[in-house]
């Protein structure tokens, strides 16, 4: 209907009500991490595992009905971008839930916008940033985890280290980040406990390419293990310094070092660094594993994953929202939120969980769902 060029107030009525409906036919969800960077391969392994669920999900005729359409944003890694982007995702695009992000130092400043507008957010690979530690302040706790964190981390490093090897004389070696620096402190703490005193720590920047200088400094304390928390590239590093140095104790670090920009720019140098895994793609424990390791790599034509952790735990945190959004039958945040923390339960990639969050718990993987991975031969294996 159209007179003199202009739309009837009755035809313009219509457009905006379609244009209004069109947003109730899909359910966002917002998705950050880095993309571009040396924390690259973690956040796009990441989104990869959210967009092969989505797909799936989508496929099977979504969610109550409605599509899932993810919207990504790149935080670059960097704490003073995080928080736009989640502000963005939130009070722009109007997601109803947000999932990531992978960094701690970008999780911390971000979180609390999810937590002000009540919309539930799931942490799927950063494991040093605050989750049941926000109870504290914020009863009201909307952010949940399904990734390792660092209690359970260098509680299992250190055990490998003392307990299984044997190993007296430690050096800690960890990156300036606060995901390094939280992983030295938590470690330490973990040492205490067994009256066990490092013999050397030390530290390193982002993009560090040569740690001869501490190395050295540990090997004159007579370290016998270097334990590490720090990402792929620094920690590749740490294992070809050692080989320039001509000294080799064992690595034992955080979980990243299963990242494929250590794997492959350590080569042979990185043979035998061990870490807490929750998911090993060589070593897929279950049919739904290996159907989701198959459907991976043919949809990203892929002969193995970057960082199989993170492409795991996000692929879970897309189904963990679709059946907590299937239980509430809404996407209405506090509802949500009741949904999550009363799940039965979930079957995931990465395991079986039964029960997975509650009111008081907001971290999905416990010590019993990790394990240690070693790095062989260009790939992690158990």
């Amino acid at each position: 209907m159209k007179f003199n060029g202009i739309f009837s107030t009755a035809a313009l009525a219509l457009v905006c009500l379609i244009s209004s409906c069109k947003g109730d036919d899909s359910i966002k969800i917002g998705v950050y991490g880095p993309f571009t960077g040396g924390s690259a391969p973690m956040g796009t392994s990441m989104r990869n595992g959210v967009q092969l669920a989505v797909e799936e999900i989508n496929a099977a005729g979504g969610i109550n009905g409605k599509k899932v359409v993810l919207v990504d944003r790149d935080d670059q890694a960097k704490p003073d971008i995080a928080p736009q982007v989640v502000q963005e995702l939130l009070e722009k695009e109007n997601c109803v839930a947000l999932l990531g992000p992978i960094n701690t130092g970008c999780a911390n400043p971000s979180t609390k916008y999810a937590n002000a507008k009540k919309i539930p957010q799931i942490i799927n690979v950063s494991a040093g940033a605050n989750v049941n530690e926000l109870f504290a302040t914020s009863p009201d706790n909307y952010i949940f985890r399904n990734a390792a964190n660092d209690y359970i981390q260098t509680e299992m490093i250190v055990k490998e280290a003392v307990d299984v090897r044997k190993k007296v004389k430690l050096a800690l070696l960890c990156d300036e980040t606060p995901f390094g620096q939280g992983g030295f402190n938590k470690m330490k703490s973990v040492l205490v406990k067994r009256n066990v005193t490092p013999v050397y720590e030390g530290k390193f920047k982002i993009k560090d390419t040569d740690m001869s200088a501490q190395l050295l400094e540990a090997k004159k304390a007579g370290a016998d293990v270097i334990l590490c928390y720090g990402i792929g590239p620094e920690l590749a590093a740490v294992a070809n310094s050692m080989e320039k140095i001509q000294w080799k104790v064992d690595i034992i670090g955080s979980w990243t070092l299963c990242m494929n920009n250590f794997i492959d720019n350590a080569k042979q140098n990185g043979n035998g660094a061990t870490m807490p895994q929750t998911f090993i793609e060589a070593s897929p424990g279950t049919d739904k594993a290996k159907k989701f390791i198959a459907d991976y790599q043919k949809k990203f034509n892929v002969p193995q994953m970057s960082v199989a952790v993170a492409a795991a735990q996000g692929y879970d945190s897309m189904y963990l929202l679709k059946d907590a959004m299937e239980a509430a039958k809404t996407t209405d945040g506090p509802k949500l939120k009741a949904a999550l923390e009363n799940l039965s339960t979930f079957t995931g990639v990465t395991g079986v969980f039964p029960h997975p969050f509650s009111a008081t718990d907001h971290e999905l993987i416990k010590a019993e769902n990790v394990t240690m991975g070693i790095v062989k031969n260009g790939k992690v294996e158990k």
